[in-house]
């Protein structure tokens, strides 16, 4: 994109705090105001002007800068410079300190840690900066610890016992006493809770809180993954114990506050095995020859209610886990799977977008509100895609979720061939308005009644899958239109424009399979993009490249100011469609109902700190999601080790090179100490690894072949053995 790109959130961001900065260091011994300082930045945008207004308010609580009177701010005197930031450890024991307003993270060498651990927030104290060096730093303070608890495996001696932790950025075991073990046995896999660290001790004090298993075994691992992010994998009894209580009964006298539409086609479609359904579609014919199409998602705010413990459990979830071969819910099942989902046949309350549209899927009207539904049938994708592929009404035996082959109604064919219709246009006409098309292959494993992986599929998306997404995305949308409009507080899911370095890193990258992107201007860039993401599909570097594509681009996040959705290419968006598994969407439906009411806008600051809490829930939930899903492809490789791969190479550091198997996307490593007809070295501009002999190049994207060489369960580990480079690769 070209220099006169708009700026992302962050670097407008960074250059206001950079600019208040500036006019406080010139005139050390004056104090300004906001408007003072505005002027001297040459800022008159509105939005640039409350930002700045917003950082004054942040650095002075961070005590970075002094307010001498109300509104006026001077620099803070200081002898030494003293810094807050956040540590990112290496593997290899050394650290960078992530402070925001500053370009460049601070170096602290390992012995200079003073006892801070991976993501501890600290304070640092910033030494005087050598010509052609990076910032370099000495942690002073550890000021909040980011995790409190770790997964390891017990070394037990005869009074006490140290814990291994799992975590490659743990640079120290935990000490335990015996008496502190709770039962557990040598080489046990536990969860253990940090303690005191005396100032003359190695490592830092231990308590086992919890016995995970022996090393390993499934349940063992699985249950390890979700500890190692903080997440539970079950319930607290009493909150279990509060939900089974809940007064679930439809009763009339809530039908009559609601719209009733239990009398109107409906019906939903989702995955095969899906135990929970928080959406459904309704239709009918109007009149005029319009379509009325309503999207109903569950309820979920009428029985979660605020001050409550199941409320509590709730927020502090903040969002459903999607592991390999299970699902943690963020409701109990007497919700989740019962009372909250639409199932067919059942009553069931509602809150609904209702949209009128004509037969070129142009909005006429549109309304939101509690509604009761009565779902008539409950689809799986593969039965709606054979509608949309047929046109019929009978639902073949081999694809049908029910004993036996099933005949449809009419009027169910209409509706589907219709919602069809109107999502491809949708779609397009979000395409020409400059959304990226993300279609992402995700891997999947046939899994036995023991959680063995019997083999491996790749999950598509069909005209089915996109006929709810589009109307998904259409209710998101609406709700957040409608809302924003009013510039009232709300809950919105924002995507910043992405990093233009990245996007040129992204382009070194493709180049080699004969691939480019347009940076010349956001539309060029977006329509290359969408070019580029539909040119690599079905071939080897698809998953690279979209894997690629996808961190080039900013990461989206819930929060209370509006900058749009740049992926989707939207102004306004939000989460209303999935209540059942995402906290988001139970904000934005009291918000919802809370303003239909008539209420006023509540305090923006309240909402923002739950949307933080639940942007860093969803990042922990996706990791833990990832490494699940790394584990089972081990377990799936363990049976494979005598058999030859091809694969791409789809990372390269300076420890050897990542290879990404074709036929089952399995990711596993060739360590460059393990290949030994030459020595190699890391060419990082390259994206290779050279032969400093033979010359002999290994570059991300090429083509090789490779056998399993260790598998390691407990570590989570995958090691390649490389047998040699694909003869006609592209770059030979």
């Amino acid at each position: 994109m070209s220099k006169k790109k708009k700026r992302t959130r962050s670097q407008r961001k960074n250059e206001i705090t950079k600019g208040i900065f500036t006019v406080l260091e010139k005139e050390p011994s004056k104090t300004f105001n906001y408007k003072q300082i505005s002027a001297k930045l040459g800022i008159t945008d509105t939005h640039d002007r409350n930002e700045l207004i917003k950082r004054l308010g942040q650095l002075k609580a961070n005590d970075r800068i002094l307010e001498e009177e109300k509104g006026k701010f001077r620099k803070k005197p200081s002898l030494h410079t003293y810094l807050t930031g956040t540590v990112d450890l290496t593997t290899s024991g050394n650290a960078y300190i992530i402070i925001d307003d500053m370009d460049d993270d601070v170096f602290v060498p390992y012995n200079r840690l003073n006892k801070a651990l991976h993501g501890d927030t600290v304070e640092i104290f910033l030494k005087p900066k050598r010509k052609g060096k990076k910032a370099e730093g000495e942690i002073s303070k550890v000021i909040e610890r980011k995790k409190t608890s770790y997964v390891g495996i017990v070394d037990k001696q005869k009074t006490f016992a140290f814990v291994r932790p799992s975590d490659p950025r743990m640079y120290t075991d935990i000490f335990v006493p015996v008496e502190k073990l709770k039962e557990a046995e040598d080489g046990d896999k536990v969860l253990v809770d940090l303690g005191e660290w005396p100032d003359n001790a190695d490592s830092p004090y231990g308590e086992v809180t919890q016995i995970l298993g022996k090393p390993g075994e499934h349940n063992t691992e699985i249950h390890s993954i979700l500890a190692e992010y903080g997440l539970p994998y079950e319930f607290p009894y009493e909150v279990e114990q509060f939900a089974n209580t809940l007064d679930t009964s439809i009763k009339e006298s809530e039908i009559a506050k609601r719209r009733d539409m239990r009398d109107v086609l409906t019906f939903t479609i989702d995955p095969k095995d899906a135990k929970d359904f928080d959406d459904a579609l309704s239709f009918q014919k109007l009149e005029n020859g319009n379509y009325e199409i309503g999207i109903h998602i569950a309820d979920v705010s009428h029985y979660l209610q605020p001050n409550t413990i199941l409320e509590d459990e709730a927020y502090e979830r903040a969002t459903s886990v999607y592991l390999v071969d299970r699902v943690v819910p963020m409701l109990p099942e007497v919700l989740s799977n019962n009372a909250c989902s639409l199932r067919p046949n059942e009553e069931k309350y509602t809150f609904s977008a209702i949209f009128e549209m004509d037969s070129n899927a142009n909005l006429i009207n549109q309304w939101f509100g509690r509604t009761v539904i009565n779902s008539n049938e409950r689809f799986a994708y593969e039965e709606a895609q054979h509608i949309i592929e047929s046109g019929k009404r009978m639902i073949p035996d081999n694809i049908s979720i029910r004993n036996s082959g099933y005949n449809v109604s009419d009027e169910i064919v209409e509706a589907t061939l219709t919602f069809n219709k109107l999502a491809k246009i949708m779609r397009k006409q979000r395409m020409d308005d400059g959304a990226i098309s993300f279609d992402k292959i995700e891997v999947r494993f046939n899994l036995s009644e023991n959680n063995e992986p019997e083999g491996v599929y790749f999950k598509e998306a069909k005209d089915a899958n996109k006929l709810i997404e589009e109307f998904m995305l259409l209710a998101n949308k609406k709700v957040a239109e409608f809302i924003g409009k009013q510039k009232k507080t709300f809950v919105y899911r924002i995507h910043d424009e992405p990093d233009e370095e990245k996007l040129m890193a992204l382009n070194g990258v493709i180049s080699r399979f004969g691939h480019s992107i347009d940076l010349k201007d956001k539309k060029s860039l977006n329509n290359s993009l969408n070019q580029l993401l539909k040119d690599v599909k079905g071939k080897k570097e698809q998953n690279l490249v979209d894997t690629l594509t996808i961190r080039s681009m900013s990461k989206a996040i819930y929060t209370t100011e509006n900058i749009g959705h740049y992926g989707l290419g939207f102004e306004y968006y939000t989460h209303f469609t999935s209540p059942i598994r995402r906290y988001p969407d139970v904000m934005v439906h009291r918000l919802l109902q809370y303003y239909l009411d008539g209420g006023k806008p509540p305090k923006e600051m309240v909402y923002e700190e739950k949307c933080k809490h639940s942007s860093s829930m969803e990042i922990l939930a996706a990791s833990a999601e990832r490494d699940s899903i790394k584990y089972m492809q081990i377990k799936f490789m363990q049976n494979h080790k005598d058999s030859e791969f091809l694969g791409v190479i789809s990372g390269v550091t300076e420890w050897g090179i990542y290879v990404e198997i074709v036929e089952n996307k399995c990711e596993g490593m060739v360590r460059i100490s393990d290949i030994k007809d030459d020595y190699y070295t890391f060419d990082e501009k390259q994206y290779a690894i050279i032969g400093e002999r033979t010359n002999r190049m290994y570059q991300l994207g090429d083509e090789v072949y490779v056998m399993v060489k260790n598998t390691d369960l407990v570590k989570r580990h995958l090691d390649f053995s490389l047998i040699g480079k694909k003869s006609n690769t592209i770059l030979e």
